[in-house]
């Protein structure tokens, strides 16, 4: 297998039980403004799920109870002058608490989503079928 010679991005996958239903929290990209999760190049001195767990509080402006396991990546391409490919590594977080205040509220938008809507929400095939794995473990899609 050839090492992946791109760029490694970790992103958190937050989401919370409403009502017994799962629901999972999108922001928007601040370029293009389509949906995706909270994601960012690993920080310097943090582990991927560290630096993933500090994306949920900076672009999406929750908090809650990080999976420190990687459940899968995903690799997309950058419209940018080079083409840049990434690799992002996705780690689940439950929130426990949703910040008024923070960062990139004025940047971003932020909204809770059923699972089929944040799977229809999200344009890289990998994430579509890694939500979908993640929300199958709670017994739900809808």
């Amino acid at each position: 297998m050839t090492p992946f010679t791109g760029i490694t991005q970790s992103a958190a996958l937050p989401y919370m039980i409403r009502g017994n239903k799962l629901r999972l929290l999108l922001v928007t990209s601040l370029g293009t403004k389509r949906w995706v999760l909270p994601k960012g190049n690993v920080e310097p001195g943090l582990t991927a799920c560290e630096s993933a767990e500090f994306e949920a509080r900076e672009e999406a402006g929750v908090m809650g109870r990080m999976t420190v396991r990687s459940i899968g990546a995903y690799t997309y391409r950058k419209p940018d002058e080079n083409e840049s490919i990434y690799r992002v590594r996705v780690f689940p977080l439950e929130v426990l608490r949703e910040l008024d205040d923070y960062p990139e509220a004025a940047r971003r938008k932020r909204k809770w989503m059923k699972v089929g809507k944040a799977v229809e929400g999200v344009r890289e095939p990998e994430l579509k079928a890694l939500m979908t794995r993640f929300a199958a473990r709670f017994g739900t899609i809808s």
